[in-house]
């Protein structure tokens, strides 16, 4: 299926999505850990550990991170849940690389790799893990249903995969105050620390044109899960997925 945000570029319409995302996140590599965590005011961190908690009951020994970033999320799964094994994979070396050091300070290294993926082509066997994750990276794929579809193939049956993605609240106040905030402040904080103008004014616009609810819900389960579920966090500003294969 086409969906609007695969249409939505950092640099213009030229060339792959995925090439230009690459490229965006190698630029703002050195500044995204304080953009992040500046721009969501710090509740990222209660969002990832939510997103970690619905995980628990299933004690997943192999876990595979998508779009892992600078790896907040693979770090605190891995102290969380501790699994087996756990590999972040990115298109972003840049990002990966920030990644590396902060596993590596954290003595983690053991336990947390990092790997170059196309998420819509997973170089990994069928059924290699037990839980796939993914936070703040789903809207950016180029191709969502094809990026769905490899991450149900390489879970085991009966394996679980959750998501968290920004979203658009749908409620007064917040759809209002959200509305200004992301036209306007997200693109003047994030030009002044990370010197990439494109950047942030394409992540409110990815943000507004990507599914959501129960829209997000069918195509996640038209790709192969069952037992979808999602909820609305802090009045919608992010909303966390959870399915089973």
């Amino acid at each position: 299926m086409d969906y609007p945000q695969e249409h939505i570029k950092p640099y213009g319409n030229d060339g792959k999505k995925s090439e230009q995302v690459e490229e965006m996140f190698d630029n703002i590599a050195p500044a995204y850990d304080k953009l992040n965590h500046t721009l969501s005011m710090g509740i990222d961190r209660s969002w990832r550990k939510k997103a970690i908690d619905t995980l628990r009951p299933f004690s997943p020994r192999r876990i595979m991170d998508v779009a892992t970033g600078t790896g907040d999320f693979a770090i605190l799964a891995c102290r969380e849940l501790q699994p087996d094994m756990l590999i972040g994979t990115d298109i972003s070396e840049g990002m990966m690389n920030v990644g590396r050091e902060k596993v590596k300070q954290a003595h983690l290294s053991d336990r947390i790799s990092f790997a170059r993926e196309d998420c819509t082509s997973l170089s990994f066997a069928d059924e290699s893990f037990d839980a796939v994750t993914v936070a703040f990276g789903i809207r950016n794929f180029d191709g969502l249903d094809k990026g769905l579809s490899e991450m149900c193939r390489v879970l085991v049956p009966g394996g679980h995969l959750v998501i968290l993605e920004l979203s658009t609240p749908d409620r007064f106040p917040m759809k209002q105050l959200f509305t200004v905030y992301s036209k306007a402040v997200i693109p003047l904080l994030g030009k002044f620390i990370s010197k990439d103008n494109s950047a942030y004014t394409y992540l409110p616009q990815s943000i507004r044109a990507f599914p959501q609810g129960e829209i997000m819900q069918g195509v996640i389960r038209k790709a192969g899960f069952s037992e979808v579920r999602f909820k609305r966090l802090t009045f919608g500003i992010c909303t966390l997925y959870i399915a089973k294969k």
